[in-house]
């Protein structure tokens, strides 16, 4: 599965950046995010509960953000496994300055494995992007 996305943040990428390595905010942003914990140098363990269809259960993920060239970009790179499967992705966010605010491009790619794959694969993009744009939304609504 492959995503672009672009959001729009009336603010400056240096305080974009801030809010996107802030774990507090991330965590209040994810949908049905159950904790998101630092475990070393720019990585995260998270616990998330996400379905698909009428599969859903918890998934625990480890994250890691890499390549950081702030504020311009990162790398990112998610391990998530649970009951229902698991998810493995990556994810490059570029931070771009336009008409006095940030654009934020994601470009994502996933493999999903398991029964919410087997059961929800024709759904899997549109919860995915569904998640983004309200984790997005989220953020762009706390830039100060």
């Amino acid at each position: 599965m492959d995503l672009t996305a672009t959001y729009r943040f009336e603010a400056a990428p240096d305080k974009v950046w801030d809010l996107l390595m802030d774990t507090e905010a991330i965590a209040g942003c994810l949908p049905g995010c159950r904790g998101l914990r630092p475990s070393g140098t720019d990585k995260y363990d998270l616990e998330l509960v996400a379905g698909v269809a009428a599969v859903s259960g918890t998934f625990n993920a480890t994250i890691a953000i890499e390549k950081k060239q702030p504020p311009i970009s990162y790398a990112m790179r998610v391990d998530a496994n649970g009951r229902p499967g698991f998810v493995r992705g990556q994810a490059l966010v570029t931070l771009v300055a336009e008409n006095n605010g940030t654009n934020v491009n994601v470009a994502a790619s996933a493999d999903v494995g398991g029964t919410v794959a087997r059961v929800g694969q024709r759904l899997l993009d549109g919860v995915a992007r569904m998640t983004m744009e309200r984790f997005f939304g989220c953020l762009a609504q706390r830039v100060v």
